[in-house]
Parts: structure tokens; C-alpha cells; sequence
């Protein structure tokens, strides 16, 4: 198979199992509400996962795969199996011993934690000591987390993604048989979601064991943590941790700066956001996620050709999927919160400045999808600290912005200002690794961007036909529910049909993969 189809079909099963995670995630929280509702146990548990949360961001997620799978590349394809599982040993006893350490002392401190994340707690009789009591609980899920990333890193590069890529739909499954079996037994029913979540780090780590045992890595430990590779990880990482930290502190400036605005405004752009990041999870960090090995490959090989065609296919395939998928959501905008949150104290005023606050929100899943493609080639050839300073001059950009535009459209202000300075963003990455690797190659891509658009357009003129026939002051109902579901999967079949016929080779190999695998299942 060709290095464009591994990315293609790795993507593809990363986005599967994302979508899988997703929908269990969904039906996780429809389960938490259901038995625990929204107040004062709900709040001390959502506060208490925060803190976990955030530093599997800052190691895991973030700084460990950044800079992990780059080196373990280039050690796997130039020095062969035997020292690539050398090097991991090393690097799996430090990250044991790193972590173990961040888990001892978040549990000590975490009364200090959780005043800096709930200091409003402590109004309410015996909130914070919950949230105390439930994030020690919880706290050690860092620790296997932290574990299951470097295993994931490892499989990636191997080319083995689908498991990995199932690991959050385990932790959804952990807390949703927790919440019904467990809760009922204890006095505290909460906290048999933070059980839940403990019990889902452990499985994550126990189901991808086996895998990486089966690709001949037997992770005993080794204390000589000498070697160049294992110093230069660590080097690479503090940067990445910085870049996490940063984009975390722009989620916060947002937040602060709704605050001052009208009652409502921080929950309209924490549900228009949350909405957008559907499409983003499912494809734009799965295909992050797949084309940083193939890059990693070509960077340690020298290969800059090579390098350039994974970069300019992965941006091929993301305008393919962000450009109709934005446009989607600013059509559907409020056709969606009206079906899905019009209900209780949702009323239908609430669904029409969610509704705005996506559609200022949308056009920036092109951008993220842009800048998430660009960054693994930093990656790759072992710069962390360019994309760190971009994000540090794209949070100046979005806070000035915010500013600025709140001014004058409240809380839609402050979304524009979040796509414009994803633009910034995603130009100034461009920019960059034009001066540092020279012409990109891209003039193949806006060829495509003007078919991707014509077929968007014509999706987005039969998508609005569609639903000019709901009544979605209604909220949920069948006719409302029949007209959105047509909308989405004709404006979907049309959008494929159209790009299929205008010979976009992106959806042509994408198709055909589809097809040999449903052939081999039958």
C-alpha cells in the first residue's frame, strides 16, 4: 500500500473509533444526568477531573507524542527493531518514575489544586471537601494514561492504530457501568464515577499491553538513561508542554472574557464549542494523529520530497472533510441545538445565540484542521519551540480581538476572535515552514479547493432547501428530527457524489479502501 493510502486509511480508522468514543461519550453523559443530575455532586466531580484531565493534556497527549514518536521513528528506521526497543525500555522506566512522582504529589496537594480550579466552593458546605476527596481518587488515571500514550506512540509508528485509537471508548464504557452498578452501593454515589474513570485507565492500559508485547517490545524496566535519544525526548518535550499550556491559557482567556458579559453568554460558547469539536475530534486529530509517523519517517530519512507529498495529501484530505463539515454546521446551526438542547430552561432564545456563536465558530475547523496538519511536520524534524511561539502570538491575537469584537457583537465577538486568530494561526505556520524547508509544493491543492468549493456549494443550496421545511421554534419533533436527518445525509451523499464525479482522486482511494475492506469482512 502507498504511503497516501496508509494515511488515508489510518485516518479513517482513527476516525471511526473516535466516532465510536464520541457517541459513547454522549450516551455517558445522558447517563450522569440522568442519575446524578446538575448541582452540587456533578459540579465537585466535573471540577475534580478537570485537574487529571489537564495534565494528561500537558503530558500524554501533548509534549510525550510530540516528541517521543519523532526520535523513536528515526531510531526504528536507522538503527533497526533491537535498538528501538532499547531506547523504549529507557524511556519507559523514566516515564514511570516521572509520572509516579506527579501522581504522589497532585494527590499531597491536592486541596491547593482544587482551590486554584473551584474556589467557589467554598461557599457551599462540604463541596470542596468532596472535590478534594474525588480528585485523590482520580489522580493516579494520569499515571496510566501517561503510560498508554507512550504505547500508543510506539504503535503508531509500527502502523497499528485501531486499538489505541479505542482506548476512550473504554473509559466511557468504565464510567457508564460504575455509574449503574457501583453507584447505588455507595454512600457517596458520585464517586462511583471517579471509580469509573480510575477503572477505565487501568483497562485502556491492559487492552493495548498485549499489542505492543505482540510487536516484540517487552518493557522491563532499564534505569541507564544515558543515551542521547532518551535526553533529547526529555529536551523536546518542555517545549511541548509550553505550547499545551499556552493553548490551554486561551481556552481560559475566552472563558474569562465572557464572564463580563450578559447572563448566558459563557454557556452559549461552551455549547457551540463543544458542537464544533465533534467533526474536529473525528477527523482532524485523527489525521494529526496518522501523519506524524509517516512524516517522522521521511524527516529522519532525509527525504524532503517525501515530506512535502505526505503534507500537501494531508491538507488535500482535510479541506476535503473541514470545508463541507463547516459549512454544515453554519447551515445546521440552529436546527441542532433546537433538536437537541430545546428543552427544560433551554428555551428557543438560547438556541438562537448558540446558534450565532457556531456560526462564528465554524469557519475555524478549516483553520484548526490546517494548523494541526502543519505542526506534526515541526514535529517530525524535531522543532517543538516554533509551533509553541506561534501559539504564543495567536493567544495576543485572540485576547486583542476578544477585546475589540465583544464590544460590539457580545459573545459572537468573541468567537470570530477565536476563528480569526485560528487563521493567524495556521498562516503563520505556513509561513514558517516555508522559510525553513522552502516552496511547499501546494499549487496542486487550490485546483481542488476550487472543486472542494463548488461541491460545497451545491451541498449548502440543498441542505438550506431541506430545512426551510422544520419548525424549529418547535424543538424535537418527528417531522423536525425526518427533515434534519434528510438534509445531512442527502447534503453528505450529494457532496461525495459531486466530488466523485468532478475526479477528486482523495475521494476516489478513499471509496475504493472502504470497498476492499468491506470485501474482506464479507
Amino acid at each position: 500500500m502507498s504511503e497516501k493510502r496508509q494515511v488515508t486509511a489510518a485516518a479513517s480508522v482513527l476516525a471511526v473509533a473516535t466516532l465510536l468514543s464520541r457517541c459513547a461519550g454522549l450516551i455517558r453523559d445522558v447517563v450522569v444526568a440522568t442519575l446524578f443530575g446538575a448541582g452540587f455532586a456533578t459540579d465537585a466531580f466535573f471540577v475534580a477531573f478537570t485537574i487529571p484531565n489537564l495534565l494528561r493534556r500537558f503530558f500524554a497527549e501533548g509534549s510525550l507524542t510530540a516528541a517521543f514518536v519523532p526520535i523513536f521513528s528515526q531510531i526504528h528506521h536507522e538503527e533497526g527493531h533491537a535498538q528501538a526497543v532499547y531506547v523504549a525500555r529507557q524511556c519507559w522506566t523514566l516515564l514511570i518514575v516521572v509520572m509516579a512522582t506527579v501522581t504522589a504529589a497532585g494527590i499531597l496537594l491536592a486541596p491547593v489544586l482544587v482551590h486554584l480550579v473551584g474556589q467557589g466552593f467554598e461557599t457551599v458546605p462540604g463541596k470542596m471537601a468532596l472535590t478534594i476527596e474525588l480528585t485523590r481518587l482520580m489522580f493516579p488515571y494520569i499515571f496510566f494514561v501517561s503510560l498508554l500514550a507512550f504505547m500508543t506512540g510506539i504503535l503508531n509508528v509500527y502502523g497499528h492504530f485501531f486499538i489505541p485509537a479505542l482506548s476512550p471508548l473504554v473509559l466511557n464504557l468504565c464510567m457508564i457501568g460504575a455509574a449503574l452498578c457501583l453507584g447505588p452501593c455507595l454512600d457517596i454515589p458520585v464517586g462511583a464515577l471517579a471509580w469509573g474513570v480510575l477503572l477505565g485507565g487501568v483497562s485502556q492500559l491492559a487492552m493495548t499491553w498485549p499489542v505492543v508485547r505482540r510487536y516484540g517490545f517487552q518493557l522491563w524496566p532499564a534505569f541507564h538513561w544515558r543515551h542521547a535519544a532518551v535526553r533529547k525526548i526529555a529536551r523536546l518535550m518542555l517545549p511541548g508542554i509550553a505550547g499545551v499550556a499556552i493553548y490551554q491559557i486561551n481556552v481560559v482567556v475566552t472563558r474569562l472574557l465572557s464572564s463580563f458579559l450578559a447572563q448566558g453568554s459563557v454557556s452559549w460558547l461552551y455549547y457551540s464549542q463543544r458542537l464544533m469539536e465533534f467533526p474536529q475530534g473525528i477527523f482532524v486529530v485523527s489525521l494529526a494523529q496518522a501523519v506524524l509517523p509517516t512524516m517522522s519517517r521521511h524527516a529522519a530519512r532525509g527525504d524532503r520530497d517525501g515530506l512535502l507529498e505526505s503534507l500537501s495529501h494531508a491538507l488535500k484530505l482535510i479541506l476535503l472533510v473541514t470545508i463541507p463539515a463547516a459549512a454544515g454546521l453554519v447551515c445546521c446551526a440552529e436546527p441542532l441545538f433546537s433538536l437537541l438542547f430545546m428543552r427544560g430552561a433551554f428555551e428557543f432564545s438560547d438556541v438562537q445565540q448558540t446558534a450565532t456563536a457556531l456560526v462564528a465558530y465554524a469557519p475555524g475547523l478549516v483553520f484548526v484542521g490546517i494548523s494541526r496538519v502543519v505542526v506534526p511536520v515541526f514535529h517530525a524534524r524535531q522543532n517543538t519551540r516554533t509551533p509553541v511561539w506561534i501559539s504564543f502570538w495567536t493567544l495576543l491575537i485572540n485576547a486583542g480581538l476578544g477585546l475589540l469584537l465583544m464590544r460590539y457583537w457580545a459573545h459572537t465577538g468573541l468567537a470570530w476572535a477565536l476563528t480569526l486568530s485560528s487563521l493567524f494561526n495556521a498562516v503563520l505556520l505556513l509561513w514558517q515552514l516555508r522559510r525553513q524547508l522552502g516552496p511547499l509544493r501546494l499549487s496542486s491543492i487550490f485546483s481542488l479547493l476550487v472543486k472542494i468549493l463548488a461541491a460545497t456549494a451545491l451541498m449548502t443550496l440543498f441542505v438550506q432547501w431541506m430545512l426551510q421545511g422544520g419548525d424549529w421554534r418547535s424543538g424535537l419533533t418527528p417531522l423536525n428530527l425526518i427533515f434534519l436527518l434528510a438534509a445531512v445525509a442527502g447534503g453528505v451523499g450529494l457532496y461525495g457524489l459531486v466530488c466523485f464525479l468532478l475526479g477528486i482522486d482523495e475521494i476516489r482511494s478513499l471509496s475504493q479502501w472502504v470497498n476492499r475492506k468491506l470485501h474482506r469482512s464479507g
